[in-house]
């Protein structure tokens, strides 16, 4: 069991941050694309009732089938505040994973991990909190630069901080659809993160992995906060 603490307030949440930042690892290529497991987890939020709802779906690598798939529920914890949305999610997601019976293996984020405003965002967070190898594949870029890639999957451009540092990638793929922006979380370098998400995508701009936990977190809202 992963034992984590809820922030009391914006200025402890940075503080947490800041300390486990410090704790991400980026020299490891993580697992090999295609193969093992491969986990999506995503969240739906009722903010009006306080519910957050996450889902984790386990898929086969190698065929995409779904393997196992959770959900937890819990109450909001912490309030709306730009790069702090971790501290509302990783509760609920942390429950989620921790009710599987297998992998989770590589776990895929519909989020950012080092393309951050503070290089750490919910993927990085995840991977540090659980030791597993992470990664964010986010459907917008936040605040960073990037050209266009070119219009072929697979096309890719770096995604740029204001100081220059590359924190992830633009990556298309599905010709001529918009590209998904992928990030390191933890334990991955960029280029197997995006080799992953490509594998992941061979019919849809979104992974199978977190377009699946989206469909089962939000079927799974609506049943949580049904009446």
């Amino acid at each position: 069991m992963t034992l984590i603490r809820t922030p009391a307030d914006e200025t402890e949440a940075r503080a947490v941050q800041d300390d486990l930042r410090t704790r991400v690892v980026l020299d490891e290529p993580g697992p090999p694309p295609g193969a093992g497991l491969v986990t999506g987890v995503d969240v739906a939020y009722d903010d009006e009732r306080g519910v957050v709802v996450a889902a984790a779906v386990v898929l086969d690598a190698a065929t995409l089938d779904v393997v196992e798939e959770t959900t937890a529920s819990g109450r909001v914890a912490f309030p709306y505040v730009p790069g702090l949305l971790a501290f509302r999610e990783i509760p609920t997601v942390l429950a989620a994973l921790e009710s599987l019976e297998h992998g989770p293996g590589l776990v895929v984020c519909d989020g950012y991990g080092l393309a951050h405003p503070r290089r750490f965002g919910l993927a990085s967070h995840l991977g540090v909190l659980t030791g597993l190898p992470v990664i964010g594949v986010a459907k917008n870029p936040f605040t960073f630069a990037y050209d266009p890639p070119g219009g072929s999957r697979g096309d890719a451009s770096p995604l740029v901080a204001d100081d220059g540092a590359v924190v992830g990638r633009a990556l298309r793929t599905q010709d001529g659809v918009k590209p998904v922006f992928v990030s390191v979380g933890h334990r991955v370098s960029l280029d197997n993160a995006c080799a992953h998400t490509l594998a992941l995508s061979p019919d849809f701009r979104i992974p199978e992995s977190t377009r699946r936990a989206d469909a089962l977190c939000r079927r799974a809202l609506r049943e949580a906060t049904a009446g």
